[in-house]
């Protein structure tokens, strides 16, 4: 099998585990367990708190201690075994804690993918920049099959959600130790300092303004993205108890019209290598907080009949809003690095966005929800919601070309992919 075979089967098991619950565990959680909306809130924190050491310290242990392919298998496994036991948990103290063990062990391979796709890819001489996207766009699909899988089964609320997302996450567990071998290369480095010594040199990218300043938008577009996952699917839920809507197709099958979101992904991720070559990163991070303007605009204004449209619209531009942050700037990442450190940088950048924007847009939103959008019957003031989400991202839509100064340059960006052939 060729490579680029192999790394899309990789990347279409990789997202279909996270594809199997991601956008359901909402309805598992208050329609199954009938547990509060308030502990349902930290569930998502999960993925966050893991995010902020996990993906860095894997990435360090790739980059110095053990291949890459290998730590990536091991992680799913351990995945695989703790998924099993989710429905076995019968209080919501328990299932946070057990969700948050999946999280540590499933959030850091998100960025050991990435360090093994670019590493096979570079050494089977190929563009990372223009193959990496097509070969990615199978992980979305992933994440649609799995939608549509859970979805069809009427499993959107049953515990069957688990038991599917293990059973794919120990096969890619398995398979993963025959893809391309990944060895450290961070003990190439002839002269080590204290800090090359612990594995810790891709954090000194933060002495970088560039890199700064990228960092730190990321991890703000990281908790945008939270915001969508963490109130999507709830909110074309919620439309049940308008007895107008309760029988239309967006309020019965709200993760199939959510599935929409990934199927635009597809079409924005090849566009990515054109984008990125044409504009450079500061304008398409731009256009993506822009995507996310009109993201959330438009759920404030949107609902399953006359406003289906807007919902469906809003779906479509979720695939640039995504993409033109999260893989667009994974890419950038590894033509501005130096290989060597290539898995922790991954790690870095995943901690940023998953880790610190996670945690920061699931306990920010939380708190104004709860405050400020929340009726006496604890039904939501979505219409506001929205409208607040799509006003934060319009302020960092403003803000952000006037703060990151880099300056796209072509020649620069193809003299770094030559150096790390």
């Amino acid at each position: 099998m060729s490579v680029k075979f192999r790394l899309t089967l990789m990347n279409f098991m990789q997202f279909f585990i996270w594809g199997s619950w991601l956008i359901t565990i909402g309805v598992y959680w208050f329609q199954n367990k009938q547990w509060s909306g308030a502990e349902f809130g930290v569930i998502f924190s999960t993925m966050g708190i893991a995010s902020i050491f996990m993906p860095a310290i894997t990435g360090i242990i790739s980059d110095r201690f053990i291949n890459a392919e290998k730590l990536y298998g091991t992680m799913h496994i351990l995945g695989a075994i703790v998924l099993f036991c989710l429905p076995l948990v019968d209080n919501p103290t328990t299932f946070f804690w057990v969700i948050l063990l999946n999280m540590i062990f499933y959030m850091p391979t998100l960025s050991l993918s990435i360090t093994v796709a670019y590493s096979a890819l570079k050494n089977d001489n190929k563009d990372v920049v223009k193959d990496y996207p097509p070969i990615r766009i199978w992980g979305t699909i992933g994440f649609i099959a799995a939608l549509w899988v859970v979805s069809l089964s009427g499993n959107e609320a049953s515990s069957n959600q688990f038991y599917i997302a293990s059973a794919v996450s120990l096969a890619l567990g398995i398979y993963s130790f025959t893809l391309p071998k990944c060895p450290p290369l961070a003990n190439k480095i002839q002269t080590k300092t204290f800090v090359d010594a612990l594995g810790l040199r891709a954090f000194t990218l933060f002495k970088q303004k560039k890199f700064a300043v990228f960092f730190l938008f990321s991890m703000f577009l990281g908790a945008a993205l939270q915001l969508t996952n963490a109130y999507g699917d709830t909110f074309l839920h919620d439309f049940k108890n308008i007895p107008a809507y309760e029988n239309l197709l967006a309020v019965k099958y709200p993760a199939i019209i959510m599935s929409i979101s990934q199927i635009s992904e597809t079409l924005f991720i090849l566009a990515i290598p054109f984008f990125l070559r044409k504009f450079g990163i500061k304008y398409v991070m731009l256009f993506s907080m822009l995507a996310w303007v009109l993201r959330f605009g438009l759920f404030a204004f949107a609902d399953p009949a006359g406003g289906l449209w807007m919902i469906i619209l809003s779906c479509i531009i979720y695939g640039m809003a995504f993409d033109f942050f999260n893989i667009s700037g994974s890419l950038f990442v590894e033509t501005q690095i130096d290989q060597t450190m290539r898995g922790s940088a991954q790690g870095l950048f995943m901690m940023m966005v998953n880790g610190f924007g996670a945690l920061f847009g699931s306990f920010a939103s939380g708190l104004i929800i709860e405050n400020f959008f929340t009726f006496a019957d604890q039904s939501k003031d979505w219409h506001n919601i929205w409208l607040t989400f799509s006003a934060y991202t319009l302020v960092l839509a403003l803000v952000f070309p006037f703060i990151f100064k880099y300056k796209h340059n072509r020649a620069e960006v193809e003299a770094i992919k030559a150096m790390n052939h």
